[in-house]
Parts: structure tokens; C-alpha cells; sequence
């Protein structure tokens, strides 16, 4: 039986910086859309995700429990985002584009489902097509009040529909899970091959 001493978790530089993150979604929460403190928080929201992976590598502190944390902010930012810029979008975008907005959706959801049933784990991966979607998302606020708008949504929708749909081609080719795994076009490391497994 493990002792409490080896179940505590020890928080590291970058996970308290991705609680940063998990503190500004649920300010959002309660912020008024596009906002100059909406604006203040959603950066400082935006600035972590960038530095905690970046403090992760550069201390040597990268760890399962990490990623974990990372993905939970990640969805809570969104889930944020969504609620709060959704009435703006709702005025500012054309019909046919929430159809766009629920396959994404739907892919997302496919590959979290496959995901928890084939490796009985949540699982999501930091895939470059994930981390280019979430610039896009990103920067959608910024550029609502512009002209870009409509064509800044179109674009970050086709970039998480092939993200979403790279992933769940990922989880479906992979017979157990690696976190690492960056792009469909490389499911496994050099010199390695899906015959050696991990």
C-alpha cells in the first residue's frame, strides 16, 4: 500500500501557471463579453497557455499529471469562451456556419468517446493541428468588432474540423495511448514502429 507521502502531488512552476489559467476561465465567466477586463483576463488566460508548456520543457518538469491539468484548463477556457462570446457570435455570424461549428463538435466528441472506451482514459493530445486551432480560437475575440470577423470564424472552424478530425483518425490508428503523438503523419517515434509498441 503507498504511503500518503507517495499520493501527494507536488505542484511544479508550470502547473501553478496552468491554474492561473483555470482561475481567469472561471472569471470570464462573470466578466462582460469584449470588455476591457474581459480583454485583461482572456490575455493573461492566453499568455499561460503559452508559458506553461514552455516552463514544463525548459525546467524538465513535463509530467502526465501536467498534460492532464493542461487539457482541463484548456476546456474550461473554452467552455468559457463559448458561453460568453456565443450572443456575439449568435449577431455577428451567417447560418450555415453553426452547421460547420456542430461537426466540429461531433468530431470532438467522437474522438473523447473513442478515446475513454478504447484506453479507458480521458484522453486529448497536444497535437500541432489542437495547438493551431487554439491560436485560432484565440484570437477570434480580437478581430469580433472588425471586418475580419466573419472570415477569421470561417477559418478557425475549418482549422479545428481537420484537427478534430486528425485526432480521432489518431486515437482509431493507435492501439494504446501515447500523449506524445504530435501529427497523424508521425504516430510513432523514430525507430520505432507500431509492431514494437511503446
Amino acid at each position: 500500500m503507498a504511503s500518503m507521502k507517495e499520493k501527494t502531488i507536488k505542484l511544479t512552476g508550470a502547473d501553478w501557471i496552468t491554474l492561473v489559467r483555470i482561475v481567469g476561465a472561471v472569471a470570464l465567466f462573470f466578466l462582460k463579453p469584449l470588455s476591457v477586463p474581459f480583454y485583461i483576463v482572456y490575455s493573461l488566460c492566453g499568455i499561460s497557455d503559452v508559458l506553461d508548456g514552455w516552463v514544463a520543457r525548459r525546467t524538465g518538469t513535463v509530467s502526465e499529471f501536467g498534460s492532464k491539468l493542461d487539457s482541463v484548463a484548456d476546456l474550461l477556457f473554452y467552455a468559457a469562451m463559448l458561453l460568453r462570446l456565443l450572443p456575439v457570435l449568435l449577431q455577428t455570424m451567417p447560418g450555415w456556419f453553426w452547421y460547420g461549428v456542430a461537426i466540429v463538435l461531433l468530431l470532438r466528441a467522437a474522438s473523447y468517446l473513442l478515446a475513454a472506451f478504447k484506453y479507458r482514459r480521458f484522453a486529448s493530445l497536444h497535437t500541432y493541428g489542437n495547438k493551431l486551432t487554439g491560436f485560432a480560437i484565440f484570437a477570434l475575440p480580437y478581430l469580433l468588432k472588425t471586418p475580419l470577423a466573419v472570415g477569421a470564424c470561417f477559418t478557425a472552424c475549418a482549422i479545428a474540423g481537420l484537427s478534430s478530425l486528425e485526432e480521432l483518425l489518431i486515437h482509431l490508428a493507435q492501439k494504446d495511448y501515447r500523449p506524445q503523438v504530435k501529427t497523424i503523419f508521425r504516430l510513432y517515434p523514430k525507430g520505432q514502429s507500431a509492431a514494437k509498441g511503446k
